[in-house]
């Protein structure tokens, strides 16, 4: 067989002996006992190119190898995972939680900041996770005989009105600015930011009130013990502000439940000890509810007279799961004392139920609760626990 003759540069003299070209050699043959070897490798995808072509034009002539092959694939598959490629979506919560319960702070919070902060951050990594369509999906707000659709930004922005309160509390800036329509009342503070924030993009609202959040954590963890004492005024109820930012991580998972649901996303109840603090707030409200209630005639069990820190008609709450406890709650006056001597009535029902009840996204009529005794008791406290919700 002739040699290819190379091109010779232009201009050189054509009249030299052909320069030879070698052809690249071939790779060497692989025996039986080889190709078998690398069956594994071959089903994992893991062999060179020219091993492959080898092994497969192996398999076309070696029935045992083939049968082998296969069965080699086959457990290959069983062990690929052949979900989506997208994240779990409880990775980020999980991951969180994981941060929360075993990283310690440099700058300790107070007991009774460290549920909010939980709630924030939880809230934000959900927030973090929304696309533009989920933050223009509705979403229904309830509470106590009202209803509001609004958007994912619109509620992130109640929350920043009304958190403002316990900034202004603080005496931190104020997130709605100066202006004649800034009201201490949740709903008006909540209306006046739809007005002037309406067409604020979402990250612009997201990160306005991440910063105040920042801020008001911040703010307690380096006043440490001095902030106690300080109220925070919501027009009309006074919370201590060690309950204010308890109430604060109520409306944060409430919301962010909320949001959750409108746009499918995985959520679940707080940590349990965060849960606690929640509920034992709701319980210790719900007498002056209660008071509040029979002054305006809604009352339907018949009040007696209890001074002031002396024993009185009780009902006995009893929350179960986790975050649950046992409270007597007063029935007739908010300074009287509840006890198991004086109890009329016993409710039981489950801890995420009665809050979602003081949430208002539960009637009393829907709860599924053990009850026993007073049903007018029962009632009235059921009632009053509705009746604490707000927007």
């Amino acid at each position: 067989m002739p040699l290819p003759r190379v091109p010779l540069p232009r201009g050189a003299a054509d009249d030299g002996p052909p320069i030879p070209v070698m052809p690249p050699a071939a790779p060497p043959a692989l025996d039986h006992s080889t190709l078998r070897s690398l069956l594994g490798a071959w089903a994992l995808s893991a062999c060179a190119a020219d091993e492959n072509t080898a092994v497969e034009e192996h398999l076309g002539r070696c029935v045992a190898c083939a049968d082998e092959a296969r069965r080699l694939r086959d457990a290959v598959r069983l062990l690929r995972n052949e979900d989506q490629l997208d994240l779990d979506p409880t990775l980020r919560h999980r991951v969180l939680a994981g941060c929360l319960g075993r990283r310690p702070a440099r700058v300790p919070v107070p007991s009774w900041a460290v549920a909010y902060d939980a709630e924030a951050a939880r809230l934000d990594a959900l927030l973090a996770d929304l696309g533009p369509d989920d933050w223009r999906q509705e979403v229904v707000l309830r509470w106590h005989q009202g209803r509001q659709v609004a958007d994912v930004a619109s509620v992130i922005g109640h929350l920043t009105a009304v958190d403002g309160l316990v900034a202004a509390a603080l005496d931190l800036e104020e997130p709605l600015g100066p202006g004649p329509d800034v009201s201490r009342e949740p709903r008006a503070r909540t209306e006046t930011y739809w007005k002037r924030f309406g067409e604020l993009p979402p990250g612009r609202v997201r990160e306005t009130w991440r910063d105040q959040g920042r801020s008001l954590v911040r703010t307690v963890a380096f006043a440490g013990n001095s902030a106690g004492g300080l109220e925070v005024d919501y027009g009309g109820p006074v919370l201590a502000l060690e309950d204010a930012f308890l109430d604060r991580a109520f409306e944060c998972w409430i919301h962010a439940d909320d949001i959750a649901e409108a746009v499918g996303y995985p959520y679940e109840a707080p940590a349990p000890r965060h849960l606690h603090g929640m509920i034992d707030l709701a319980a210790r409200l719900l007498p002056t509810a209660i008071a509040g209630r029979r002054r305006a005639g809604l009352a339907t069990s018949p009040g007696g007279l209890t001074a002031a820190g002396e024993p009185g008609r009780s009902l006995y709450l009893e929350v179960e799961g986790d975050g649950g406890g046992e409270w007597y709650i007063p029935l007739d006056s908010p300074a009287a004392k509840g006890c198991k001597e004086h109890s009329v009535a016993h409710v039981a029902l489950d801890g995420v139920e009665f809050c979602q009840l003081a949430a208002g996204h539960r009637t009393p009529e829907e709860l599924a609760a053990g009850i026993e005794g007073d049903a007018g008791a029962v009632h009235d406290v059921l009632s009053a626990a509705a009746s604490m919700s707000r927007l």
